[in-house]
């Protein structure tokens, strides 16, 4: 089923919802909303372990690829020893090395964070002028306005550019995050066709997940991407799954076990790390 806002909007191309607009129709909006999840309770997302685990330097897990596929065929993450950035989608995993290149990850990789969901397009949008992250942050909040649901974000088309990085594999015995990316590369990728997959998650989420936007890219080619720090869309076309279900796999390894994963500055260090 394609739960499309069009008949709100009147028109869902090329235009994003004004304020007026989303205000007359915000409560159809909130009862489509919740007729559309009690009606597909496939809506989930599953996450192995937590970003306060990864922000701890908890960096190995017996997760592996072909286990997070059973869990959904769209998502990110990492892997272990924080071997670069993890995208997916339709059904196929990637992995984003600190070198700036992309290729298919191995079933029998590992993973000691990632989200995953069955990706179900309900509302999609088409942009065909220039427009910015933040101007598709703002389509996307526009016409999921509740922060209280997760949302999972495809966006395919051409980039003007495309800012990323990717942090290197890292060696036990392991730092923290924070202390592991400051010498992070950063590579801009310009006037590429290519694909974000990412996740918007509530607020109330911090340190399990990563609130707000997270989003990672990998190119048409399948041969360069990373971990989101800005982009510019040409052309595209954005895609929204709206999601209310959250299930989590927590590790039972001991590093886990033994991991401070309340700090005092848990949430600066993952707006450090994640911008």
């Amino acid at each position: 089923m394609n739960y499309n806002l069009s008949h709100n909007m009147r028109d869902n191309s090329d235009i994003a919802p004004n304020k007026s607009d989303s205000c007359q129709c915000n409560q159809e909006i909130i009862t489509n909303l919740n007729n559309y999840i009690n009606n597909h309770p496939e809506c989930t997302i599953y996450q192995n372990s937590l970003m306060s685990s990864l922000i701890a330097g908890v960096y190995d897990s017996d997760v592996t690829i072909a286990d997070l596929l059973k869990q959904g065929d769209f998502g990110l993450g990492t892997f272990n020893q924080l071997d670069g950035e993890l995208v997916a989608f339709d059904n196929n995993v990637f992995q984003l090395r600190s070198d700036g290149s992309a290729r298919k990850a191995l079933d029998s990789q590992k993973s000691p964070f990632a989200v995953m969901t069955f990706f179900n397009s309900d509302i999609e949008h088409s942009f065909s002028y220039g427009t910015s992250q933040q101007e598709i942050h703002n389509t996307i909040n526009q016409y999921v306005p509740s922060d209280n649901l997760f949302c999972a974000i495809k966006i395919e088309g051409e980039f003007e550019l495309v800012k990323a990085r990717t942090v290197p594999r890292q060696e036990p015995p392991y730092l923290p995050m924070l202390e592991a990316i400051k010498n992070q590369p950063i590579f801009t990728f310009h006037n590429e066709t290519g694909i974000i997959a990412g996740f918007r998650s509530p607020q109330f989420t911090q340190g399990i997940n990563v609130a707000g936007f997270h989003e990672h890219y990998i190119n048409q080619q399948r041969q360069g991407g990373g971990h989101v720090l800005d982009y510019y869309l040409k052309k595209g076309t954005l895609q929204i799954s709206i999601i209310s279900r959250l299930t989590i796999g927590l590790p039972s390894q001991s590093a886990f076990l033994q991991a401070n994963l309340m700090p005092d500055d848990l949430h600066h260090a993952i707006e450090q790390a994640e911008n």
